[in-house]
Formats: C-alpha cells, sequence, structure tokens
C-alpha cells in the first residue's frame, strides 16, 4: 500500500546487543511494524494506485437540472470488476458549481453515497460518501484534462499528508434499463473526515469569513505556491460564495477545540492553467490573458515562510515531476506542456522573493 513502504531489513545492527540483534535495531523494527500496521488501516480505495474497473448503473439522464431540485437523488448500483467483483447499493446526486452547468458540461460531477454500509473487506468499507470527479465531456480531450487534474491531487500528496488522496477509475456507465451510456475515465476524492482523521486533525466548520491570521502560516504558504505552481485563482482560504460554508475549493483542519493555526487543504484543480480546460478563465479582477498565466495570491502575513516552503518544493521537484510520468494515460503532448509548465515554475523558485511582490 501507498505509504507502506519501510527499510524494516535494514534495522540490524548497532547498540548493545541481545540474541545478536541490536536493541535500538529491534526497537526500530518494531516501530516499522506498527508503521506496517497503520499503513493497512488505510481505507482500501485509496490505498493504490491502480485504476480501477467499475460499472455505475443508474438513470443518470433522470437527475434534475435545474439548481432548486439538486439534492434530488437517483437510485442505482457501483460494481467492482477484477479479481475482487462486488456490487454496491448507491444512490447518485449531482454536485459542483461550474461544471453542473448543462453549459459547460454535458456529463456532470456526481456524489456517490452508500445507503447501506459497505461490508467488511469491501473495496468501499468504511465509505459513506464519495465525490466522483467525472469527465463532462464526450471529446477524448477532455479524458486529458480529468487526467491533468488527477495529476494536480497527486502532486500536492507529494508536498504533504495533508492533502487529498485520490483514486482513479475506468467507469462503465449504464442506464437504469441497462442501455450502456458511454465508458470514460473519472476519479474519486478521499472524504475530508477521512482525509483529517489519518492527519489526526478534523474539520473546521463555518459559514463566517475566516481571519487570514488563523491560517497556519507555512500551511497557508504551502497552499498558495502550490495554487501558483498549478496556476490556479479559483480559491480562497477563508472565504466563499455567499451561502456556501467556508472556504471556496478549500477545506480548513484543526486541532480538537481549536480554532487557530488552521490548516487549509486545496481541491478542485480544473481552473488551473496545469488543466487548462476550454471552459477556465481566469477572475475578472485579476486582469490575466489566460488562466496559463501565474500570479500570486498567497497572504502577505506568510511572506516569510515562502523561501521555507520553496525549499520544500525544490526538494520534490523530481517527484513532482514523476506523477505525470506515471500516468500512463496521458498523451505525450498533453505530459510534456504539464512537464514544462510545472518546470517553468522551477525555473522562477530561483528567486521566490520575485513571487511575494504580488501577495494579497
Amino acid at each position: 500500500r501507498r505509504g507502506a513502504g519501510c527499510a524494516c531489513g535494514g534495522a540490524f545492527g548497532g547498540g548493545a546487543m541481545t540474541g545478536g540483534r541490536g536493541i535500538s535495531g529491534l526497537a526500530a523494527i518494531v516501530a516499522c511494524l506498527m508503521l506496517a500496521v497503520g499503513a493497512a488501516d488505510a481505507k482500501s480505495l485509496f490505498g493504490s494506485s491502480e485504476t480501477l474497473h467499475i460499472i455505475i448503473k443508474a438513470p443518470i439522464g433522470a437527475l434534475p437540472k435545474v439548481a432548486a431540485t439538486l439534492e434530488k437523488s437517483v437510485a442505482g448500483t457501483l460494481s467492482v470488476v477484477g479479481d475482487h467483483p462486488e456490487t454496491l447499493a448507491i444512490t447518485l446526486t449531482l454536485r459542483g458549481l461550474t461544471r453542473r452547468r448543462p453549459d459547460v458540461c454535458a456529463f456532470p460531477p456526481l456524489r456517490v453515497t452508500f445507503p447501506d454500509k459497505p461490508p467488511a473487506g469491501s473495496l468501499f468499507e468504511g465509505q459513506k460518501k464519495l465525490k466522483l470527479v467525472t469527465h463532462c465531456q464526450s471529446a477524448n480531450v477532455y479524458q486529458q484534462y480529468l487526467l491533468l487534474e488527477y495529476a494536480a491531487y497527486r502532486m500536492y500528496n507529494v508536498l504533504t499528508p495533508n492533502s487529498f488522496n485520490v483514486r482513479l477509475a475506468s467507469i462503465d456507465y449504464v442506464d437504469g434499463d441497462g442501455k450502456p451510456i458511454t465508458t470514460r475515465l473519472g476519479f474519486f476524492i478521499e472524504a475530508v473526515d477521512d482525509m483529517a482523521k489519518r492527519n489526526d486533525l478534523r474539520e473546521f466548520e463555518t459559514q463566517t469569513l475566516v481571519p487570514s491570521a488563523k491560517i497556519n502560516a507555512h500551511d497557508g504558504a504551502r497552499f498558495a505556491l502550490f495554487q501558483y505552481m498549478i496556476g490556479n485563482l479559483d480559491w480562497s482560504m477563508t472565504a466563499a460564495p455567499k451561502g456556501d460554508d467556508c472556504c471556496h475549493n478549500a477545506r480548513l483542519l484543526t486541532q480538537k477545540g481549536k480554532t487557530d493555526n488552521l490548516v487549509p487543504v486545496p481541491y478542485d484543480f480544473d481552473y488551473s492553467g496545469l488543466v487548462d480546460a476550454p471552459y477556465a478563465v481566469p477572475p475578472v479582477a485579476v486582469k490575466l490573458s489566460s488562466v496559463r498565466a501565474r500570479y500570486y495570491n498567497g497572504f502577505c502575513r506568510t511572506n516569510a515562510e515562502v523561501p521555507a516552503v520553496a525549499a520544500e518544493f525544490v526538494a520534490r521537484h523530481g517527484k513532482i515531476r514523476a506523477v505525470l510520468d506515471d500516468i500512463t494515460a496521458l498523451d505525450d503532448g498533453k505530459r510534456q506542456k504539464a512537464a514544462n509548465y510545472i518546470d517553468g515554475f522551477f525555473d522562477q523558485l530561483a528567486t521566490p522573493e520575485k513571487l511575494i511582490k504580488t501577495c494579497s
């Protein structure tokens, strides 16, 4: 499983000897085994990067199209294809903002809910509600946009465990009467409660504006620098559109009982320059020619953290680039364009002080 790579075999030697083994070495082995057990307890859905093959059967066309009835759901089934097949009851609802609009996406993003608790041993054991990022349009190029957004999540995984895990899937969509609709790639996003729990944190929920002083400076700088790397301005660490919970395309984590030192976690990257979706445009308030043009939107109060965070990025440059190489379904042209875009960011990190001149 991802994250369970512990070099137990190298833990021998050194320290006082007992039965031919070093006490410090034995302690290291025990610690390593405990780490492995913890990794095995992770939700199995996100315990692998292997692409799933699933079938979603439901009257998707019956999902409501108008905002007033978006909470309406349709019942269906989710079947896992492969060595461990299973079929689970699900309900589907629409979600999202821009991609929910029929003039943007012919196929909307979905929320998958399990009305019955998935059984022990199920791939979906422990899951209740999951966001499913879908293909938006039928053209093959939209598969590439989806893969690049998936790559953005994986890149943030490289930088910090305070990030959403994702799982890619090849999905056969079938109508309620059994008629095939389409087969396209999609990916599941880890539930926020699970992401917080594995980091020994919890979600900080509020509908009010969050003062920037409550954001952990280092985590806030990492968040902003990552968004700059992928060329994304469709977010806010401290505010949300009217009527929505804070924050826009971000979730805030905190320790139990705390209301400050908040850790912002980003999601939803389809408006980024890395993805470069045809419907993505820069915010009106920021006069940029396209979403490919970068603009640093971090807080001035986190400027002191930017050099240290930039060093973290530089140390992980190779692993961030490797994310693109690991996604075999990416076209060579899209992969190279994305790699060049990421490399351009690292060229700028030679002088990070120039970035923070545009802080908010």
